[in-house]
């Protein structure tokens, strides 16, 4: 699949300057100049240079109004960090193999560009992380659920099915050869900001597998093309979209968010580098795909020595970043960047400082 994006200047503004001096300050170690390797982000590379990397943007001249796609880097080419002027700046030696010319400095003026989605180009954070989440269903409304396609029976008389198997299915319409995701209603997302517990603020479904339509009609022909769990009769149906081209641009929030941790994926205790997790803020919020927050372990209360003392907790202590992908209106899904401890459920997350 090819898509456009935008070729930007990688010429950054000065990033210790009087506005930014505390936001957009540079690592004490900050490398002269670094080689781009494959697998790096632009997360990653940010962080080289940068103590606050999700501020990338902004020292790139991103304007994420105007700009969706920052300009894809690529393996051997190399960022140079300038001291020699008032501020310091960074730019982006373009390698030969990438541009046709040896170390040519990318000139200034946005212009159009044709770039493939495959290939060694750096993504702004690890895609392979968020990829199974972008084009599935996540959360959704029990009325749609309700409604959506099912697969109403099999060839025979078993209740579970599995790859190669053939199923029928009822309610659907579509073409021959499309795809289609199999998902069961999953359990209900709590707000932990309920005191009592029990306000559900989305429904999580069950991914199970995808199924591809052979022979359409009232009762629709199609096979199992592959599955995490077993499909059964009652199963709903999805049609799969293409994976959306986005290479995100991390931002503050629109407004001030202050929000929980609502669950992991996988139903983990404690989430690390790269797990999702889910919290209780989304799109009516202020959210949108790439606001980035800041998350902290939950207070908790110091044991007491005697019933006379007051109650204390512990701090609230910064224990990463996360990179929200997926926004639904009451909630969101985030990707854990630059952890340094544990998140668990009704940790806090907020917008950045």
């Amino acid at each position: 699949m090819r898509k456009k994006i935008i070729s930007l200047l990688l010429v950054f503004s000065g990033c210790v300057g009087s506005v930014f001096a505390d936001t957009l300050a540079l690592q004490e170690n900050a490398p002269d100049r670094y080689v781009v390797v494959k697998g790096d982000t632009l997360w990653d590379i940010s962080g080289k240079f940068l103590k606050k990397p999700w501020r990338w943007p902004e020292i790139w001249q991103l304007n994420k109004e105007e700009i969706k796609n920052p300009h894809w880097i690529y393996p051997g080419d190399v960022i140079v960090l300038d001291r020699s002027g008032d501020q310091p700046r960074l730019r982006l030696l373009r390698d030969s193999k990438n541009t046709g010319r040896t170390n040519g400095v990318l000139k200034l003026g946005p212009r159009t560009r044709v770039e493939s989605l495959v290939g060694d180009a750096a993504p702004s954070i690890p895609f392979r992380a968020i990829k199974p989440f972008l084009n599935r269903p996540l959360v959704i409304d029990p009325a749609e659920m309700q409604a959506a396609p099912r697969i109403a029976a099999g060839p025979d008389d078993r209740v579970y099915f599995t790859a190669g198997d053939k199923v029928y299915a009822v309610g659907l319409a579509g073409e021959v050869g499309s795809t289609w995701h199999v998902f069961r209603p999953g359990r209900a997302l709590i707000d932990p900001d309920d005191p009592e517990g029990k306000r559900v603020i989305g429904n999580e479904v069950d991914y199970l597998g995808d199924a591809v339509l052979d022979i359409p009609g009232d009762v629709t022909t199609m096979h199992i093309v592959g599955n995490r769990e077993e499909v059964a009769v009652g199963s709903r149906l999805l049609q799969a979209e293409d994976l959306p081209f986005m290479n995100f641009v991390p931002h503050a929030p629109a407004q001030s968010v202050l929000g929980k941790v609502v669950s992991a994926y996988g139903g983990v205790a404690e989430a690390g580098q790269f797990t999702t997790i889910v919290i209780n803020r989304g799109a009516s919020d202020g959210l949108d795909v790439g606001s980035v927050l800041e998350s902290f372990k939950a207070p908790r209360l110091i044991k007491k020595e005697s019933k006379d003392e007051p109650d204390r907790f512990t701090p609230a202590e910064k224990s990463g970043n996360v990179f929200i992908y997926r926004v639904f209106p009451t909630i969101s899904y985030g990707l854990v960047m630059n952890s340094t401890m544990p998140i668990n459920v009704t940790d806090e997350v907020r917008s950045p400082e």
